[in-house]
């Protein structure tokens, strides 16, 4: 089974979704046989890669709110993190741009180490405040996840992956993804959101137990072959 999923590094709901799907799979007795395969997504291609407004200033200009309502907000999906086993510090995030940090996990993709690269961005975005726009703070979490640091240098110091994360967002598009997280199993079915823990589960059941019942499709018409007893000659 493969699920994809496109998320953001500054997404509170992509860390909590993530999490989510992650304890839902503990429950699921065929979790080696599932791939997760995570695409990048910007929520804001424009932003700056640094800004003296905290987060609390930013939901407040964006919805129009006052900043208690939007430290109240934070404080909400603080709490639902906490269920879910992560700490999200809002009074020291530091909101920033993403892109260099979605080449980078393209190019930890290519290298086998994409799981443990986004799990690092995720935490020292929400959990150690540290800006992820940085090229030494890239590189440090790059050479934590096992990646070889003169390669990553190199990589963030040129246009590399460009192209892999566009066409993520591309497909993103085509299929008509406006909001992270968003999840697709096996190409056919999809959960949008940081959905509970039930509703993975249930899904993962659902898309086994339909991949383990789907006859199979035969091709042509029926040649030779040999059976238990005999062989067909003619």
């Amino acid at each position: 089974m493969k699920i994809e999923v496109w998320s953001d590094f500054v997404c509170p709901f992509c860390y909590i979704g993530k999490r989510r799907l992650e304890q839902a799979l503990e429950q699921f007795p065929h979790r080696e046989n599932v791939e997760i395969v995570f695409r990048s997504f910007e929520l804001d291609p424009n932003a700056p890669n640094e800004t003296p407004l905290t987060i609390h200033e930013i939901i407040a200009n964006k919805y129009g709110i006052s900043l208690e309502e939007a430290k109240r907000a934070n404080a909400d999906i603080g709490r639902q993190a906490e269920a879910v086993g992560l700490s999200f510090r809002f009074d020291t995030m530091k909101p920033t741009n993403t892109f260099d940090a979605h080449r980078l996990t393209q190019y930890a993709k290519e290298k086998g180490k994409l799981n443990d690269m986004v799990e690092r961005l995720f935490y020292a975005y929400f959990t150690e405040s540290k800006l992820i726009s940085d090229r030494n703070v890239l590189l440090a979490l790059a050479e934590a996840a096992g990646l070889d640091r003169v390669e990553a240098e190199e990589v963030l110091a040129s246009s590399r992956y460009t192209e892999e994360v566009r066409r993520d967002e591309e497909e993103a598009a085509a299929l008509g993804i406006r909001g992270v997280p968003f999840f697709v199993f096996n190409g056919k079915y999809a959960i949008s959101g940081a959905q509970p823990v039930d509703v993975f589960r249930r899904a993962l059941e659902k898309v086994w137990e339909e991949e383990q019942s789907r006859p199979l499709q035969l091709l042509g018409e029926e040649g030779r072959a040999c059976g238990d007893d005999d062989c067909r000659f003619n």
